[in-house]
């Protein structure tokens, strides 16, 4: 079994990938739910939507996000009268939100809910949220505290980070199912999403690194630092916000204590030698996803890398999904 920690859009690209290069149904995910917010009543859970909207082969791909083909009525008639409508919604999305949000208030967990929505999907791989417990993530700035889809939506997460907050994490604990699975991993990889702010929130729930490092599994993880920069998103600002170096290197940094391997860029090359003073071991490659190909094969480069730390035998691949 193969266990991804993952965020949004840049871990469901590495996902595609993934579900494309092994047998889907031997892939679990552990999706941060540090981004769940609720907007209009409803509990939005942006991360587990999108991975598994895109290993559907639902996802609205020019976006990047949303379901293909969506309308925005709802959001429009919502305008009209009078309410906040920074964060998009589309018409069938709301779908998804409302059945959540329903089941909620019936009593049902998130990781039972995600289960649901996995088979509807028609997912063989197996996504569970990191814990059951509401973990807002909040981004403090000069000016104030926000909700991390406040700062990066609504305010297009331009400002200083000055602190990260997973609020009430202390008194959470891993959805039923997390800490089996990385006991059992093959290998365990973290996907190319935001160290601080994604996988950093899966991490902090207690028990969940200390699952990681205490499995016999390969850990590896896909910088999204390309030459100081991200691709998308504030991990730059937030890396740069904790003192770190913002490069592959501050990744490693960040990530102290868990990893055996690091994939990073081909524009990164020079890091190696620093990063190999750490006692990873490295790979260079192309992790830039543009086509499904990209994702093959950062997938395959991946996984190669996990072995070449620990052996293990992976499945044969897989026909894929979506």
């Amino acid at each position: 079994m193969i266990v991804a920690l993952a965020g949004g859009v840049g871990a469901a690209k590495f996902l595609r990938g993934l579900v494309e290069v092994i047998p889907p149904d031997t892939l679990t995910i552990i999706s941060n739910t540090g981004d769940d917010i609720e907007l209009h009543g409803l509990h939005i859970s942006p991360d587990i939507d999108i991975v598994a909207y895109t290993l559907s082969g639902l996802v609205d791909e020019e976006r990047g996000w949303g379901i293909c083909g969506d309308t925005f009525d709802c959001l429009a008639m919502l305008r009209r009268y009078g309410e906040a409508t920074w964060f998009n919604l589309g018409d069938r999305d709301l779908a998804t939100h409302i059945v959540r949000t329903q089941r909620r208030r019936g009593g049902q967990s998130l990781t039972d809910i995600t289960a649901s929505f996995c088979q509807a999907l028609g997912l063989s791989v197996r996504i569970l949220p990191m814990c059951d417990q509401p973990v807002p993530s909040l981004i403090r700035t000069p000016a104030g505290l926000f909700h991390f889809q406040e700062y990066l939506v609504q305010r297009g997460g331009h400002e200083e980070v000055q602190e990260v907050i997973y609020h009430g994490v202390e008194q959470s604990q891993p959805a039923p199912g997390v800490c089996e699975t990385l006991a059992q991993a093959e290998a365990i990889l973290l996907c190319p999403s935001n160290p601080v702010i994604s996988i950093g929130t899966i991490l902090a729930v207690p028990g969940i690194r200390q699952a990681i490092q205490a499995s016999p599994a390969p850990v590896v993880a896909v910088s999204p630092i390309i030459q100081g920069a991200t691709l998308k998103g504030p991990a730059d600002k937030m890396l740069r916000g904790l003192g770190l170096e913002v490069s592959a290197y501050g990744v490693a940094q960040y990530y102290d204590g868990l990893l055996h391997g690091l994939v990073i860029d081909v524009l990164d090359s020079a890091l190696r030698p620093r990063l190999e003073h750490l006692g990873l071991h490295v790979e260079v490659t192309n992790t830039i996803m543009r086509t499904l190909a990209d994702k093959q094969a950062l997938a395959r480069t991946t996984l190669a890398l996990a072995r070449q730390c620990r052996p293990f035998t992976p499945s044969p691949r897989g026909r894929g999904q979506g």
